[in-house]
């Protein structure tokens, strides 16, 4: 059972690898990703393949691997790094990594509503800058959430564990969006579905939870922000593609809306004089929805044991139906 990981992961995922009878790993040994010329190398008569969502892995890849590749394994929630068509038709499966993630990424979705509605980063800068000279009635005012209305663009795991948390700030509504309603799943928090153009308009902050398809590519866009309060608040932590940037820029620079939060950019990272990142009312991060030690581990061990499973054709703990 030859394996070609394509980055160092956290140990226990790896040491779960190493110790697996007749698992033989070859391993991208970096923080960094894999060149492509390594990949393609890497993984060429390999069984198995574990992966991360920075590594494409299109028709190149499965041709260099070649038949012998029956399973991948990537370290993700999200899979459109993957090419899934080409994928089901070599019929290769697929395990991915839900619900380990959920929690930390709800918990980073509010603090980057909560840093960017009441200015933070702009706070701290001031305290180290002498902007801090005394207090002032109408210095660095945000907004609150207290009565507020939240509107969620997907309404999935991390959706509703995002609404669960902001409930208890004393959000007064939930509007949700997405490819259906979900009944059962918006009633704990007396959730109604609309269209987003409603949901643009009512909303004092939008989260964005959604996963990135060819429906929701690009959605929020110029004629999204136009229909957003002024005063409203946008955050995104599903991923980049889904907002055009540009028309982001826009909105923000012209006063169209209040703030933004992006944990998720395209392309990542965000070249450092990229327009978003001159914008005081924008806060940028890395991608660190999932970045607690114990969620990353998580991830690696249960990345490992769906590679372990498919390759012993055993149903694996969580595996992306094709």
């Amino acid at each position: 059972m030859s394996v070609f990981v394509t980055r160092r992961i956290p140990a226990e995922g790896l040491r779960l690898l190493s110790q697996a009878s007749g698992c033989c790993v070859q391993l991208w040994d970096s923080e960094e990703p894999v060149p492509r010329s390594e990949l393609l190398s890497g993984v060429a008569g390999k069984r198995g393949l574990l992966c991360l969502l920075t590594d494409r892995i299109d028709r190149e890849v499965l041709d260099a691997a070649g038949p012998s590749l029956k399973v991948i394994s990537t370290m993700s929630v999200g899979f459109d790094h993957l090419a899934l068509d080409e994928i089901k038709k070599r019929g290769i499966r697929v395990g991915y990594t839900p619900d380990v993630l959920t929690d930390a990424t709800a918990e980073l979705s509010v603090a980057l509503l909560l840093a960017a509605c009441r200015r933070l980063p702009e706070a701290v800068e001031q305290v180290k800058n002498g902007g801090w000279t005394t207090w002032k009635p109408l210095w660095m005012c945000g907004y609150g959430l207290s009565e507020s209305t939240v509107g969620i663009i997907g309404l999935g795991r991390i959706g509703q564990a995002v609404a669960r948390r902001l409930k208890s700030f004393g959000v007064r509504r939930f509007l949700y969006s997405g490819s259906r309603p979900r009944p059962e799943s918006a009633a704990e928090f007396g959730a109604e579905y609309v269209p987003l153009t409603r949901l643009a308009e009512e909303s004092d902050f939008v989260v964005v939870t959604c996963s990135l398809t060819p429906a929701t590519q690009g959605m929020c866009n110029r004629d999204f922000f136009s229909r957003m309060k002024k005063t409203s608040v946008f955050v995104n932590t599903s991923r980049g593609a889904v907002v055009n940037q540009e028309d982001l820029h826009e909105a923000l620079a012209q006063g169209q809306i209040a703030a933004a939060g992006l944990d998720v950019t395209t392309p990542e990272p965000l070249p450092t004089d990229h327009p978003l990142l001159s914008l005081k009312n924008c806060v940028i991060l890395p991608h660190v929805g999932s970045a607690t030690y114990a969620t990353r581990n998580t991830m690696a061990v249960l990345a490992a044991n769906n590679l372990l499973a498919g390759l012993r054709g055993e149903p694996m703990p969580h595996e992306l139906v094709l």
